[in-house]
């Protein structure tokens, strides 16, 4: 029969363990990563590689001076594992979802930036081996 100092113990990881749950939920954990962003006046990229992959992050790309509609082409490959991109508008509504596959997957949006001109996207990557994508954005016609 077990102590009530046994279960206090195995209360006390468990409290732990779900205090930690929340903070490790919005993280992404990359190996290898290649990452780089270019822009200009009349648009830029965004691309990021890697060798795995895990979890969920949100991020931000200052594609604008100010608000504006972008034109985007978006593509996702993974060779095993998922990998999703989803572009956001500034609400945190999805706009796009791409599963990237073996063979590269493309899509074209027009997505707002927020009042601050930065373009939002969410990776989420579960077990995603030797992967990447692109996000190439201009203004919209």
């Amino acid at each position: 029969m077990r102590s009530v100092r046994s279960y206090g113990h195995i209360l006390k990881r468990a409290l732990y363990l779900g205090m930690l749950v929340p903070l490790l939920s919005g993280c992404l954990l990359m190996s290898g990563p290649r990452e780089s962003a270019d822009r200009a006046t009349d648009g830029g990229n965004v691309r990021v590689d890697f060798i795995s992959a895990e979890g969920t992050e949100t991020r931000h790309v200052q594609a604008a001076d100010g608000p504006t509609k972008l034109a985007l082409i978006v593509s996702a490959q993974v060779e095993r594992g998922q990998l999703r991109i989803v572009m956001l508008n500034p609400q945190g509504a999805q706009v796009l979802v791409l599963e990237g596959t073996p063979e590269q997957h493309v899509a074209q949006v027009v997505v707002p930036t927020d009042d601050k001109g930065n373009l939002t996207y969410r990776i989420q990557a579960t077990g995603a081996h030797h992967g990447g994508f692109e996000i190439l954005y201009q203004p919209a016609e």
